[in-house]
């Protein structure tokens, strides 16, 4: 039982890496790089497919993170566990406690961004990039993907709140 623990632990954290990294590729290497003049006849048609196919990874990953995240918290305290009041009250249940609003704000955001206004965004970007309502879709993506990478982070520092205590 240790090694699948420790399996799932490793999945877990590879699932937060992978789903984070893609995130802060597209922040870091992407954008900076499509704004430049030479792409600009590509950018939108590169942004989309970048943008889908690391939607799939990222799904793949949250739901990796949830199914692991679910059987570490089992193994840790057990179903008995999760739902004793005393187990909310610990350093560990209240860090968990907290961490699943983040996780539950990601969720809606990344359903938000990847299922509604991404594909507007980008139709409208395609069809009229400069138009008033493409530029602000644009910049309302944009600012749910920052948001969402931010509170990635937080639920990150969670994590390790959990693991090794409030500082």
């Amino acid at each position: 039982m240790r090694v699948l623990y420790f399996l799932l632990v490793w999945l877990h954290i590879l699932a937060a890496v992978a789903w984070i990294g893609g995130m802060v590729f597209l922040t870091v290497v992407l954008v900076p790089v499509l704004r430049r003049p030479e792409f600009q006849s590509v950018v939108a048609s590169l942004f989309h497919r970048t943008g889908v196919r690391l939607r799939w990874a990222g799904w793949i990953a949250l739901i990796l993170l949830a199914i692991s995240g679910l059987f570490n918290l089992v193994y840790r305290v057990g179903w008995s566990g999760i739902v004793n009041v005393q187990f909310w009250q610990t350093p560990f249940g209240t860090a968990f406690g907290i961490k699943l609003i983040p996780v539950a704000i990601i969720l809606f955001l990344s359903i938000v961004h990847d299922f509604v206004i991404g594909p507007r965004s980008t139709a409208l970007w395609m069809s009229k990039p400069f138009s008033p309502e493409a530029l602000t879709m644009r910049r309302v993506t944009s600012w749910i993907g920052r948001v969402t990478l931010l509170l990635a982070l937080v639920v990150v520092a969670l994590a390790v709140v959990m693991t090794h205590g409030w500082p």
